[in-house]
């Protein structure tokens, strides 16, 4: 969520007078320290130019940010239970581990127990915090241009080597050893979050929401299939995404002109292509889209290929919806998903 300069300000002075009222209001990430506090954090303040704020801990954490140790801001507003922090100490030792139904027997605890009260607590699930914590890592080295672990412990690791994983299991890029070709990442933030765009010089190849489930998945399969390396910056083509997308939540267009890479079997690109025909402001159901395609009982094939989709809002799978009219299931969200076809009408 975009936070204003003038909201920046304020949170700021509350950083600066710890002040207890705004705690849970914002999250401030400290980029010299990486890590987000409370607002009535006792540790050192930061200058104002080193401060980023957040409305939630899950931004805070895709932003590359840990929890401080000292003011603790995931256990407001109330204490954590035993559990729950072991689960979070838990990630911090191995922020690159995928969780498995296994692991939660080996600390101790019953699985869907500890998964229900970490929601209760934070109002997002134990995956999503997992995945975001993984995501944030990679996210942030992507940001620097990092090719080599030379800053392993300024975000809180003891050795290289969880450090390295984190990354690199995501994006591809061992350290001191890059191969590959270039793929480029940019962030672009829009009124309804932030999206991760990959893209180089010819085409555009994923625009996705960066809190999608699902997500690393899609980055890993894509740069092992191409041999891609990730690398940060911008290309003309990143650059058009942005200016369009831009135009298009100002409501000056409703259609893009953006060269895209189809990364699918010959029937998912003949969803995709289907999806672009759809007009802005109107919705198609499943089926609607597996009769123009010529077999009726494709449902299913339309409904996967639909969610195998890369590229969001060009490729326009939010204007699917159910038989009976109710929105289904969009990887950024059925918030989002509403927000953009209100827009669109």
């Amino acid at each position: 969520m975009i936070v204003s300069l003038e909201q920046q300000k304020e949170y700021y002075q509350a950083l600066i007078t710890k002040n207890r009222a705004y705690d849970g209001i914002f999250y401030a990430g400290i980029k010299t320290t990486g890590i987000f506090c409370h607002a009535s954090c006792t540790a050192r303040k930061p200058k104002f130019e080193n401060c980023e704020f957040y409305k939630t801990a899950q931004e805070a954490l895709l932003a590359g940010y840990r929890p401080c140790k000292i003011c603790r801001p995931l256990s407001f507003p109330q204490m954590i239970p035993e559990e729950v922090q072991l689960l979070v100490d838990a990630v911090e030792e191995q922020p690159e581990k995928r969780w498995k139904e296994a692991d939660f027997s080996k600390l101790g605890l019953h699985s869907a127990s500890a998964r229900r009260k970490f929601k209760e607590v934070y109002q997002m699930t134990f995956v999503q915090y997992a995945r975001a914590r993984r995501m944030g890592i990679a996210f942030k080295e992507i940001k620097k241009g990092s090719k080599v672990v030379d800053q392993q412990l300024e975000v809180g690791y003891e050795s290289a080597s969880g450090f390295n994983d984190a990354f690199s299991k995501i994006m591809g890029n061992p350290a001191k050893k890059v191969v590959g070709t270039p793929l480029i990442a940019s962030f672009i933030s829009i009124p309804i979050g932030r999206m991760l765009c990959l893209a180089d010089e010819n085409y555009l190849y994923l625009l996705e929401f960066e809190d999608r489930r699902g997500l690393e998945l899609e980055i890993e399969k894509l740069r092992s299939k191409y041999n891609f390396r990730i690398l940060y910056g911008q290309t003309l083509i990143s650059k058009q995404v942005e200016q369009q997308l831009n135009e298009y939540f100002a409501r000056k267009r409703m259609t893009f002109s953006i060269p895209l890479f189809y990364d699918g079997t010959d029937f998912q690109k003949k969803v995709w292509r289907e999806l672009e025909l759809i007009p802005a402001g109107n919705t198609r159901s499943y089926q609607e889209i597996a009769i123009r395609l010529g077999d009726r009982n494709k449902v299913r094939a339309v409904g996967r290929a639909n969610g195998l989709n890369k590229i969001a809002i060009i490729i326009p799978c939010h204007r699917v919806i159910g038989q009976n009219g109710q929105l289904t299931g969009y990887a950024g969200g059925l918030a989002r998903k509403k927000y953009l076809l209100d827009l669109e009408k």
